[in-house]
């Protein structure tokens, strides 16, 4: 076997080097930290490789989908309250445009009747 590689490595050399760890961990640790040593490697699911690069590509996908997910929406028009609202904002504008006109031509108005 080449010296890079590594061996297969079974069930019970797993677990005698969990049982070193623990004592050594037990020797080393401080009160205020776990009585059980913290894993080096993560906790293994019982899924295959291909199985979690599924779970990948699906939440991916799901990500893609969610950033173009308003671009699609159809265009459903306004309910009634918004159109109300639309209506009621556009007549405020009318009509301050209107005060503003009228009251530019009253100071208009009496310029001209003061210059006179």
């Amino acid at each position: 076997m080449e010296a890079g590689l590594k061996s297969f490595v079974t069930e019970t050399e797993i677990e005698e080097r969990r049982k070193r760890r623990q004592e050594e961990w037990e020797k080393a640790r401080a009160p205020h930290q776990p009585e059980t040593c913290p894993d080096e490697t993560e906790q293994w699911d019982g899924k295959t490789l291909y199985h979690r690069l599924q779970e990948v590509k699906e939440a991916k996908e799901l990500e893609f989908a969610e950033q173009f997910k308003f671009k699609n929406m159809i265009y459903k028009g306004l309910d009634d309250d918004e159109a109300k609202f639309l209506s009621q904002v556009s007549q405020k504008q009318t009509e301050t445009e209107r005060q503003r006109r009228e009251s530019e031509r009253k100071f208009l108005e009496e310029c001209r009747i003061s210059l006179s």
